[in-house]
């Protein structure tokens, strides 16, 4: 059998490297899941309404606290208080994710990997 071009016989010299870069890849998954356990116990908090509304959230996209100042209620448009909770919740998801990717970014140096987190 003849030598394909660009492989220099039987490949022995590249099996060497497998372990390590399994290793390097294990060390990495680890890193991965220390910094998504840490951004998890993180809270972001969102407002809307001029701060009529604030909810808190942690890192893993559960509302911890939802406030409403007692001036945002009123009986007369339950639909306005709605709409504000509703806005303050979308922006605490989004501060999260925004945690998050800016904490695996930095272990990723801002590799873009879709649907990771």
């Amino acid at each position: 059998m003849g030598k394909y071009k660009g492989f220099g016989g039987s490949g022995m010299n590249q099996n060497k490297k497998v372990p390590n870069v399994v290793k390097q890849a294990q060390m990495m998954q680890e890193k991965m899941e220390q910094i998504q356990s840490d951004v998890e116990k993180q809270e972001v908090e969102a407002t809307a309404g001029g701060g009529a509304v604030t909810v808190k959230m942690n890192g893993k996209k559960e509302i911890i606290k939802v406030t409403i100042k007692p001036e945002a209620v009123d009986p007369e448009d339950v639909e306005t208080l709605e709409d504000l909770v509703t806005v303050a919740v979308n922006d605490a998801i989004k501060k999260a994710e925004a945690l998050m990717e800016s904490a695996m970014g930095e272990l990723t140096g801002g590799i873009n990997l879709p649907g990771m987190f």
